[in-house]
This record gives structure tokens, C-alpha cells and sequence, in this order.
């Protein structure tokens, strides 16, 4: 019975150190993207037609769980802007979908989801007392003595071009954060870009994971489970940046992992192949911001920001 106790409390200490070293480690009134809103609280089918799609299977909104699969596709397909650049609000948008994706998963490997919730947090902080920062500089208080304009449209409009320079997309909170002295390239601190970092390499392992679930079987071949394809994913892309007692801990949650019949009910899905569109229309979103912010990042020297 000791052994036994010993075991299961080593076991949780495990995970509980997994959540907390995961990353290397609400801004409640940002809306939405517009195309999210329009599909929240819906339950008719909402088809995204690709032509590169082999068929055309809609991306439901299922009753009655938290994850959607379509909002998560609608902030992804959001959060490209220009040529080169992503939203930051829907980008964090898309993140609290797939932090509803882990959880979902059961709760060792919702344990993960904790800290990339805790990254994104961090970010939705630093934009919100920028915001604050650049309304006491348009807006002076009283006890100095400076008139306030009752221009209201004006003064907004003041606002979202000094904005534009903070937090409203990828590139201008590097731009932000060099220019006001945020980043350290040589220690550990929690700017917008070091988390930002953090993020972006755990997105890499989850869209590597979700690429890996929608492919079919090849003839005489057997579909791999989850678990070993999302332990496979983790250790080309994520485990680099852990250390061995968190990659241990990690491919320990991963054997709690769910099977593929699981998989389909969340992504409103019935079989494999319908499977294989939805996640690889997904995938293709993910590697369009993914590629986007790599390249903002590596720009600016921040792939290795410690």
C-alpha cells in the first residue's frame, strides 16, 4: 500500500511540475474577431469551402462541448493581416480555442493547457496597461490643469494610431517592445515577445499533432493512436526546448490521451476521411500564422530569446 501512495504522489508531483515548467516558465473586453462572432451560439453547420480540399465536409459548431473547431478555423483565418503580419487578437483568440482542445483531452494532459493559458495572459496584461498608458497620454487628468478635448472621436482616433504601434499585431509589439526597452536578449523576462516565442513553439507541436491525426492509413497499414503520434510530434518539435524531467512528465500525459472515436465527436466528424479535411483545413490556417510570426520573429533575432 506504501509503494503504492509513493508511486501515485510522484506520479502527480510529475505532472504538476509539467504544468509549471511546460513553457519555460482575461483581457475580458477584447472582442472576438468578427467572423468568430458571427458564429457563436450556432449550431447550424458552417462550411468554409477550399478548393484544395479532396471534399467538401462542414466545419460544425457541436452542441454542448466548449471546444468548436470552427471558431478555432474562423480566429486562425482572422489573424492573417498584410503581407506578412497577424492580429494579435485573434491569434490569442485562436489559442484559447486550443487550450479548450487540451482540455478536452482529460486532465494530465489538460495539466499543459494551464501554462500556455498562463502565456497568453501575460500578453493580454502587457496590452491592456499599454492601452491604459496611451489613454492617460490622451486624455490628461484633472490635477494637471490641461483642458480635455470633448472631441471623443478625435481623441479615439488618437488612441487607436498610437495603437497601432503597441499591441494590435505581432510586429508592432516587437516594434514596442524594442523601442521602450521590454526585451532582454540575455535573461528571462516576461515580454510580450519572449512569451510570444513560447507560444509559437508549442503551436508548432500542435499543428504538427493535428497533421498527423488527419492522415489516412496507407493500404494494409494501421491508423497510429493519438498517443503515440501526439508523443512522436512532441518529441520533434517541443521536447527541444525541455528538460528531460519535462519531456518524461509530458509522454506520461500523453499515454492518458483518448483514442481516434473521441477525436471525431470533437471536431464533429464521423469518420477518418471527414476527419482528414477538417484538420488539414485546419493545419493549413496554422501554418499560415505560424510561418507569418517565425518570420516576424527570426527578423528580429528572437528565436532564442532565453
Amino acid at each position: 500500500m506504501g509503494v503504492k501512495f509513493r508511486a501515485c504522489v510522484a506520479i502527480v508531483f510529475i505532472l504538476l511540475l509539467l504544468g509549471s515548467m511546460w513553457l519555460y516558465g482575461n483581457l475580458e473586453h477584447w472582442n472576438t474577431c468578427p467572423i468568430a462572432s458571427r458564429v457563436k451560439n450556432k449550431s447550424l453547420p458552417l462550411t468554409i469551402v477550399n478548393s484544395s480540399d479532396e471534399g467538401v465536409v462542414p466545419l460544425r459548431v457541436c452542441p454542448g462541448q466548449r471546444f468548436q473547431i470552427a471558431k478555432l478555423q474562423a480566429h486562425l483565418q482572422a489573424a492573417p493581416v498584410s503581407a506578412n503580419d497577424v492580429l494579435l487578437k485573434p491569434y490569442l483568440a485562436s489559442w484559447d480555442e486550443l487550450i479548450k482542445f487540451l482540455e478536452a483531452l482529460g486532465p494530465m494532459v489538460g495539466l499543459i493547457s494551464q501554462e500556455i493559458e498562463s502565456k497568453t495572459t501575460i500578453i493580454r496584461d502587457l496590452a491592456q496597461k499599454a492601452e491604459k498608458e496611451a489613454e492617460k497620454k490622451i486624455t490628461p487628468q484633472r490635477d494637471t490643469g490641461m483642458v480635455i478635448s470633448h472631441n471623443r472621436s478625435s481623441n479615439y482616433s488618437e488612441l487607436n494610431h498610437r495603437l497601432s504601434f503597441g499591441y494590435t499585431s505581432i510586429r508592432s509589439m516587437i516594434k514596442w517592445e524594442l523601442e521602450n526597452g521590454l526585451v532582454d536578449f540575455h535573461q528571462q523576462t516576461n515580454s510580450g515577445c519572449r512569451t510570444l516565442l513560447r507560444l509559437h513553439r508549442a503551436l508548432l507541436w500542435l499543428q504538427n499533432f493535428l497533421q498527423e491525426l488527419g492522415k489516412d492509413a496507407s493500404e494494409g497499414e494501421r491508423l497510429q493512436s493519438p498517443s503515440d503520434l501526439c508523443k512522436e510530434t512532441y518529441q520533434r518539435t517541443l521536447a527541444h526546448h525541455h528538460t528531460w524531467l519535462v519531456r518524461k512528465g509530458a509522454e506520461l500525459a500523453f499515454l492518458a490521451m483518448p483514442e481516434r472515436p473521441y477525436f471525431y465527436k470533437l471536431v464533429c466528424v464521423g469518420t477518418q476521411a471527414e476527419a482528414s479535411v477538417v484538420l488539414n483545413r485546419v493545419v493549413r490556417a496554422i501554418e499560415e500564422v505560424y510561418k507569418r510570426n517565425e518570420v516576424a520573429l527570426q527578423e528580429h533575432g528572437m528565436l532564442d530569446l532565453p
